[in-house]
């Protein structure tokens, strides 16, 4: 056999904020060979697996990762020599043992994740297969539908929206390619409107437009006029969908909207204003309206708007099948989103997704606001057959990656892609 681990190896680059990551690589002997890039969350819940840092100021400002890349060389490298890369469960399992902790805080999750996706491609390649079809076997042929941050505030951007991803999601298109074709005209049909308007143009950090707004009607109201611009109907062709990221303004047991002025907000008037915009505006999706320990305000929203809409956990779940598992069983979402940096192996991801799946709700593949030109999520967006992504705007070279990356995908299954 000459497709036995040879080499494991992972150095040092940057992300799309310019903070240092990891790229790793799994090499076999036959000379085959993968090679990702782990991407890094801005906005985080508490109970994310752990990103390992440096902390040594001097050096980016103690964001290194060389810590993260000596033990992938060092700690995980010679575990791993001399097996298969199909054995992907029996090798995420040995680093999550040789790791420890509950939170892979050891290791650091982005040294275990890193080897852990470059495993999947290495494997991949020595089957002589595309990734998607690797992963999703004879299931891996179904398009996502792709939900584009085309406005950005929250932690991702230096504005006064305290929400932080306003999404079109273009449900109505009948392709891949046609989706992707609606949010680029209403991305650009977008930009001449703020340009009319006097706001700004500059971009945030998942690449959608991030001026200032007097209110947040006023961030729907530009929204749908884009849409209609570029030739669609708002809520046919076209819908929106928010990711709060409430943890990020939630201080003292309340919901501080302290840049957009709105004053401090209980759970049960977050819930009211949620309300108040779905019932004005065509919005389908919600990710994180609560705190992630708000697992009552939860329960209470999915119970009064769940039926209508999606509800979202992110930081609530953290990609966590017991958190998952809790949320099932309070009925305290209706859709989970999905992010391997968040606990750490694809084994782990997986076992998260198949809980969903076994539990009928949604899921969500999910970049992060800190990426790179990797490709991975969305081979793996089409393995899972979730049927739905996000990677952020049409903009920036780290997020349209991915969506060219699909447009490929689509190309190569031809008549046999569902989207």
């Amino acid at each position: 056999m000459r497709d036995r681990i040879i080499l494991v190896e992972a150095f040092e680059i940057l992300d799309s904020r310019g903070n240092p990551t990891l790229r790793t690589k799994v090499t076999l002997e036959n000379g085959i060979s993968g090679t990702v890039s782990v991407p890094s969350g801005a906005s985080t819940g508490e109970n994310e697996a752990l990103e390992l840092r440096d902390g040594d100021k001097k050096f980016f400002g103690g964001k290194g990762v060389l810590k993260a890349v000596e033990n992938v060389n060092k700690e995980i490298a010679p575990e791993i020599l001399g097996m298969t890369p199909d054995r992907q469960v029996d090798i995420d399992r040995m680093m999550i043992e040789l790791d420890g902790t509950s939170n892979k805080s050891n290791l650091g999750s982005n040294a275990i994740l890193g080897v852990s996706m470059a495993t999947a491609v290495t494997a991949a390649k020595s089957h002589n297969l595309p990734l998607f079809q690797y992963l999703g076997g004879v299931g891996g042929f179904r398009l996502p539908m792709p939900m584009m941050n085309i406005i950005n505030g929250g932690e991702h951007a230096e504005n006064n929206i305290d929400l932080q991803e306003f999404m079109i999601v273009p449900q109505g298109a009948p392709t891949f390619k046609e989706a992707l074709r609606y949010g680029a005209q209403t991305f650009h049909a977008l930009k001449k409107l703020l340009l009319k308007n006097g706001l700004l143009t500059g971009i945030g950090d998942e690449g959608g437009f991030a001026p200032n707004f007097k209110t947040y009607e006023e961030v729907f109201e530009i929204l749908i006029e884009a849409i209609q611009v570029a030739g669609f109907i708002p809520g046919a062709d076209i819908s929106i969908a928010i990711d709060a990221a409430a943890s990020s303004f939630y201080k003292d047991g309340s919901y501080n909207f302290s840049r957009s002025g709105l004053g401090v907000k209980n759970s049960s008037e977050m819930i009211q204003f949620y309300k108040s915009l779905v019932k004005k505006f065509p919005i389908i999706s919600i990710e994180d309206p609560l705190d992630e320990n708000d697992w009552a305000g939860f329960e209470n929203i999915t119970k009064e708007m769940g039926q209508d809409i999606q509800i979202v956990g992110d930081d609530l779940f953290v990609t966590n099948t017991e958190f998952v598992k809790k949320g099932v069983q309070k009925n305290a979402a209706n859709a989970v989103l999905i992010k391997l940096n968040q606990i750490g192996t694809v084994t782990e991801t997986v076992a998260t997704i198949h809980l969903c799946q076994k539990s009928g709700w949604n899921y969500i593949i999910s970049h992060r606001s800190g990426e790179t030109e990797d490709t991975f999520i969305a081979d793996f967006s089409v393995a899972m057959a979730g049927g739905q992504i996000k990677t952020g705007s049409v903009s920036r070279g780290e997020r349209t990656a991915k969506y060219n990356r699909l447009l490929e995908i689509e190309k190569e299954l031809g008549k046999s892609a569902i989207f």
